[in-house]
């Protein structure tokens, strides 16, 4: 099979490029799509995953000659991301997910994606961000109790590691910081209880830091250096993942869904650290970066061995995200506006 990397190109410069290749299906993804049966349904498609992964998927089944239906479910608060999809060939239904008669009349499907959820604003909304991360799994759950279940979780259901730990294992206990992440745990054990309460094969899957040219720590860091903003090293190590790889795993975890559920890491290898990734960032800017604070020994940090010992390594590295990104900053190319935050390690967002 030809490798992904070799058909990357040294810059990207639109955004059609851009959403080409997040929704360019690894081979892996091909291969899977033909062993995998029945429809699937993405809730909260919407987001900044959703609709790449959505796409990948789509591609990867005409490829393979798969006929099935992928059917996106959000509220599509920005329209043009339905219009998008449904040009791409996905069915979209408008839902609010915490309307109990709304979710009730979903589709019926084998294969249930869950990628719903609220982060940026919750510290400003308590009671919304835990209606939406664990009363709305508790209706999905309850719906598609015939189903498997792909769930998305966060790494910051762990607590701060040190670096030199190498990041939180699977077996590790959860010790949630602040009620964001106590929330998204809360949204894990739900699942697990209609998983084993009606042997619904699942796996919750805690993804640390997706990145793409318009949002991403990498993207946060490097606008910083690019408008001479200082940059916190307290938080001084991250891991990170480029979004197109990580869509390509969430398909594929299906495939070790589980009963009780699964749980998986999703990041890179590498743990970066935010003063080596400014000062390269600066070196392609031709700007000194500017720091405050000094690196804890702590940090938010995953372990994905297991990830990788299932499904391989990913093959886009941190370099080459860095270099598309700066060339994406420097030209003005779009940004999704939405910070990660990645400074913060008091849980309030």
């Amino acid at each position: 099979m030809v490798k992904f990397s070799e058909k990357l190109p040294e810059f990207i410069e639109t955004e059609k490029h851009l959403e080409e290749i997040l929704s360019r299906p690894y081979p892996e993804v091909i291969q899977f799509s033909k062993s995998l049966s029945g429809d699937i349904i993405i809730l909260g498609v919407a987001g900044k995953m959703g609709p790449s992964l959505a796409k990948q998927i789509k591609q990867a089944d005409i490829i393979s000659g798969v006929r099935r239906r992928i059917i996106g479910v959000a509220r599509f608060s920005a329209p043009e991301i339905k219009k998008e999809l449904e040009n791409s060939g996905i069915e979209t239904i408008l839902c609010d997910l915490l309307d109990r008669n709304a979710v009730d009349k979903l589709p019926d499907v084998e294969n249930v994606i869950f990628m719903a959820g609220m982060k940026f604003g919750s510290t400003a909304n308590q009671s919304l961000t835990w209606a939406m991360n664990a009363y709305v799994p508790a209706l999905v759950a309850n719906k598609y109790r015939k189903s498997k279940i792909v769930a998305l979780s966060t790494g910051n259901v762990y607590p701060l590691v040190y670096v030199s730990s190498g990041g939180s294992k699977e077996s590790d206990t959860p010790a949630p910081i602040g009620e964001y992440a106590q929330s998204c745990l809360a949204r894990e054990r739900v699942f697990e209880y209609f998983s084993s309460k009606f042997s619904v094969p699942s796996v919750l899957i805690r993804l640390n830091y997706a990145v793409e040219l318009r949002y991403g720590v990498l993207y946060d860091i490097g606008l910083k250096v690019y408008k001479s903003e200082k940059i916190n090293l307290e938080n001084g190590f991250v891991n990170i993942v480029w979004q197109g790889w990580a869509n390509s795993i969430i398909f594929r975890s299906f495939s070790i869904c589980d009963i009780p559920s699964a749980i998986l890491n999703l990041t890179g290898p590498e743990i970066l650290s935010v003063r080596n990734v400014a000062e390269e960032f600066g070196r392609l800017f031709g700007k000194e970066p500017l720091f405050e604070g000094r690196e804890a020994e702590t940090a938010y940090l995953s372990d994905a061995s297991k990830c990788f010992s299932i499904f391989g390594r990913p093959d886009i590295n941190p370099d080459l995200m860095i270099r598309w990104i700066a060339h994406w900053i420097k030209k003005g190319g779009k940004s999704l506006n939405k910070p990660t935050h990645f400074e913060e390690r008091k849980g309030r967002y």
